[in-house]
């Protein structure tokens, strides 16, 4: 039986966190004062707080980022710098930003998420050029997550479509991440279609998308959420970030990684949201913390993590700790993204005529 969503409630859930998301923005306790025109007074020689807007998977990651930016800011600037995180789908957190929540810096799943801010007025800058790497931090591959020894025999995607297998991925309606799952699962049926007649069949793809998701047990809100639900016991197999169940192997959690021979290649940007950042006068702090994020102390943690470096000599150092698949894409395989969203994720695109059965 395919995953039923509940509309009414998920409307009322995302408009819960939406307004506890401005009132965070709302309690911004970094005392930066504004003068009568309404300029920001430079904050430089007193403590300043920098408001986070992120997706889940970066929590764990960051939990050990803040603190070493932190005291390399106050060694460098004699500045005392706090955070305020948030921590939410990355689609649900896009359109909390977009909406008024008043993050500094936003921290996304993928670049449509942070095009969604930029096209409601508060990114006004070319965030992609403003930094290395066209703006991303970390990079990933979509993979497939088993219990400890593979005892449903998983070893790619044509796998999750056999009787009995239940299959877990989040909502691409609210998870950045759930779209990168798509993306891969769609991209490889377009890879398949490939080998077998020579060029992209989309009714191929779509087909074997709609095989996989017979077999979906929830459709969750974020990639964490559906995480945990798998640790919680729902589920054969995950659909996921590489770095997800890298962090969990870590932790001592005794699941297998999957690497389908075709998958998509995963990338996550971060920048500063300009309009929020000068409102604060948090823009030096905010520019500085983007910044760090591409540095090798910070490139490093996050391949601690699980995650697949941006700067080419860390990837280089931990290059042995990952896997090649044999046939991995991007997202330019599939078209780019705004060919996706309007091909997949529009009102009439491929993936709502799947969850809908037409």
């Amino acid at each position: 039986m395919k995953p039923t969503l509940t509309k009414g409630w998920r409307l009322i859930s995302v408009t819960l966190i939406c307004l506890s998301l401005l009132v965070l923005s709302a309690c911004n306790g970094s005392g930066n004062e504004q003068s009568k025109n309404g300029e920001p007074v430079s904050p430089s020689k007193g403590d300043i707080t920098l408001v986070i807007g992120a997706y889940s998977v970066a929590k764990d990651a960051f939990a050990k980022l803040l603190p070493k930016f932190q005291a390399e800011w106050k060694a460098k600037t004699g500045q005392t710098v706090t955070f305020q995180e948030s921590y939410e789908a990355s689609g649900t957190q896009a359109r909390a930003i977009a909406g008024g929540f008043e993050a500094d810096v936003a921290v996304l799943a993928m670049e449509g998420d942070m095009d969604k801010i930029k096209k409601a007025g508060f990114i006004t800058h070319d965030w992609k050029k403003a930094a290395p790497s066209n703006g991303m931090i970390t990079r990933s591959i979509a993979v497939l997550g088993t219990r400890e020894g593979n005892p449903k025999g998983i070893h790619d995607w044509e796998d999750l479509t056999r009787k009995g297998i239940k299959v877990l991925y989040p909502n691409p309606k609210t998870s950045g991440g759930a779209q990168w799952d798509i993306n891969a699962i769609y991209g490889a049926g377009l890879k398949q279609s490939e080998l077998k007649t020579g060029k992209k069949d989309p009714a191929y793809a779509k087909a074997f998308l709609e095989r996989i998701h017979a077999n979906v047990e929830s459709l969750d809100k974020s990639g964490r959420a559906s995480m945990a639900a798998f640790e919680y016991g729902v589920g054969d197999v995950i659909v996921t970030y590489e770095n997800e169940l890298i962090s969990r192997i870590k932790q001592g959690v005794h699941y297998e990684i999957v690497v389908p021979k075709s998958t998509i290649l995963i990338e996550n940007p971060a920048a500063v949201v300009d309009v929020n950042a000068d409102k604060h006068g948090t823009r030096k702090v905010a520019e500085a913390f983007v910044e760090y994020l591409h540095s090798e102390e910070a490139q490093r943690l996050f391949a601690d993590f699980g995650f697949r470096p941006v700067d080419e000599k860390v990837m280089q150092e931990v290059k042995n700790n990952f896997v090649i698949p044999a046939d991995l894409f991007d997202i330019s395989y599939l078209g780019g993204w705004d060919y996706v969203r309007k091909t997949l994720y529009s009102p009439k695109g491929v993936w709502y005529q799947v969850l809908a059965g037409l």
